[in-house]
């Protein structure tokens, strides 16, 4: 019988953890999207500080799809997720790209002229991708809170990897929390533009 333990389960650990990091992140950004004018700053600060955690769950489930087609027989046991969540996968992954791209653009732009356009797909992009995220999240919300209390369990459940698991989300968060604190300054000319109340 082949041991799926020390990868598929562990790709699946990292994966639910990574998940749960990030639904309560995007929890958080979107308390910012209520109120955006007056949250603008901590909106842009969030949105940044996710790019890392966002870039670890994309690599997780990449890995898990590479494997499985690359016939690994313990990616292979694992079995690949329902048809329709596979359907889905592509579009999960187009849009939280062009939402994190076009909001990147949005920095880079500022509010000047012809950034509208770019405005426009993120806000279109943010549509897409709440529906495509907020089915696959409700797939797998059940599965999650065991994977991940799993890794930090002591001494029930453990298996080969956990604290590297641990430190590869930590390190992943921190280097967001960096990444956010170096761009933030670029939210400056969106906030005064918010506050002036140009469209």
């Amino acid at each position: 019988m082949v041991d799926v333990r020390r990868g598929a389960e562990g790709n699946e650990r990292l994966t639910a953890a990574s998940g749960a990091a990030l639904f309560l992140l995007l929890a958080a950004e979107g308390v910012t999207i209520l109120s955006i004018r007056q949250l603008l700053s901590p909106h842009v600060f969030i949105g940044m500080l996710l790019v890392p955690p966002v870039l670890l769950k994309l690599g997780s489930t990449g890995w898990r799809f590479f494997r499985y087609y690359t016939g690994s027989s313990e990616y292979r046991a694992k079995g690949p997720p329902l048809l329709p969540l596979r359907l889905l996968a592509p579009v999960v992954v187009a849009s939280t790209l062009a939402v994190f791209a076009s909001g990147m653009a949005l920095l880079a732009l500022g509010p000047g002229r012809g950034h509208g356009i770019v405005l426009g797909l993120h806000k279109a992009t943010f549509v897409v991708w709440l529906v495509a995220t907020g089915i696959h999240v409700l797939a797998y919300v059940r599965r999650v809170p065991g994977l991940t209390a799993a890794d930090w369990r002591a001494g029930r459940g453990g298996i080969d990897g956990s604290l590297a698991r641990r430190a590869v989300l930590g390190a992943t968060v921190v280097a967001g929390a960096i990444l956010a604190v170096a761009t933030l300054r670029y939210a400056a000319p969106w906030t005064h533009w918010a506050g002036a109340g140009d469209h």
